[in-house]
């Protein structure tokens, strides 16, 4: 593959890994997947996340794990101890992404990276003929990923989004109970992320560790100096990174209150304030939001609270409608007037 440097990205350039997690489609050479064909999978990001797409990848008998792709080398010997299948080839270890997509033997991608990689990512694996598995959010921002889309139907390949709920058990009734009007108009559509996220202190700027290639890490991202925050998990909470808890959790939970709204694509407009209160630290991100977009007969609120606080119609993270007749909470419907829960009607 040819190189493409996080600058002139930037400038130029241009499935659950759960239990339901699916994989289907075709390979690289263009075939249809046989009955007795393995998939030979590259999982890209093997801490956190990853970690769970290679325990549910390597318990499928169709599914080879050819790659652990990760810059931070100190998790490979972790993730090697991880038993896959008995029989099963190691996996190769790699730091580099494109050292695993100029495999022509490679199938698909399962990207459980920080989030700015996760755009770049897909494009490339789709450039190289494979199928992708993206964790949430798809992208770090909105023109990576309408980039992104444009590429996959360009090279005709597969690329499942993991926001999960929609292929999870109970989320279909409520929306086929929503959609057949039995329950009046839906009013406001409400996503929570009620998750209490404690300061993360601040770090001072050093080198970083010698098993760690930071400049692979930092890839599409603008070049900056390494400080211990940054590397695994607290990068959700740098703009340059991640998204903050709307852009993590609230991807799930604003994808099921948008579902709910009839015909909702893009809403009218949208406002969105807050902050991060309560402590100093060296996060960037909001651990307090609230977001309202219009939908015009229906709205939609998402709320962060990171800070400790009550839970909201008995729900922390998850969904609450607000509808004529009664609330649904998460996937409980309370009529009007009433305490006690009641059957959710049957959609049409």
């Amino acid at each position: 593959m040819s190189r493409l440097s996080r600058r002139r990205f930037i400038k130029s350039s241009l499935a659950t890994a759960g239990a339901g997690l699916l994989i289907n489609g075709t390979k690289a050479t263009g075939n249809f997947f046989g009955a007795n064909e393995t998939i030979r999978i590259g999982v890209a990001g093997i801490n956190g996340r990853g970690g769970s797409h290679i325990g549910e990848f390597g318990k499928m008998d169709d599914v080879k794990i050819a790659y652990l792709i990760d810059p931070d080398t100190r998790l490979f010997k972790m993730r090697g101890k991880t038993k896959i299948k008995d029989g099963a080839d190691e996996p190769k270890m790699v730091t580099d992404v494109r050292r695993a997509l100029d495999d022509k033997d490679l199938d698909a991608i399962s990207v459980a990276t920080p989030n700015h990689w996760h755009s770049l990512i897909t494009i490339w694996a789709c450039q190289a003929g494979k199928d992708v598995y993206v964790e949430k959010p798809c992208s770090h921002n909105i023109h990576e990923g309408r980039m992104a889309v444009d590429i996959a139907r360009r090279y005709k390949r597969i690329v499942q989004h993991g926001t999960q709920s929609r292929s999870g058990g109970g989320w279909e009734r409520v929306m086929g109970a929503i959609a057949s009007g039995k329950l009046g108009k839906l009013l406001v559509s409400r996503g929570l992320c009620y998750k209490p996220r404690g300061s993360i202190g601040f770090k001072e700027n050093t080198t970083p560790p010698a098993d760690l290639d930071f400049n692979i890490w930092l890839g599409p991202a603008p070049q900056q100096p390494f400080n211990a925050n940054l590397v695994h998990y607290n990068w959700h909470w740098f703009w340059d990174f991640g998204n903050g808890d709307i852009g993590n959790q609230g991807v799930h939970e604003i994808d099921k209150a948008r579902w709910g709204i009839p015909g909702a694509t893009l809403p009218k407009s949208v406002i969105s304030f807050g902050g991060r209160f309560g402590y100093e630290d060296q996060g960037q991100t909001p651990n307090t939001q609230i977001a309202l977009f219009d939908y015009g007969d229906t709205q939609l609120i998402f709320e962060v609270r990171g800070l400790k606080t009550d839970k909201y119609h008995n729900q922390g993270v998850g969904n609450v409608y607000h509808l004529e007749e009664g609330v649904i909470e998460g996937t409980k419907f309370i009529p009007k007037g009433k305490t006690e829960g009641a059957p959710l009607p049957a959609g049409e």
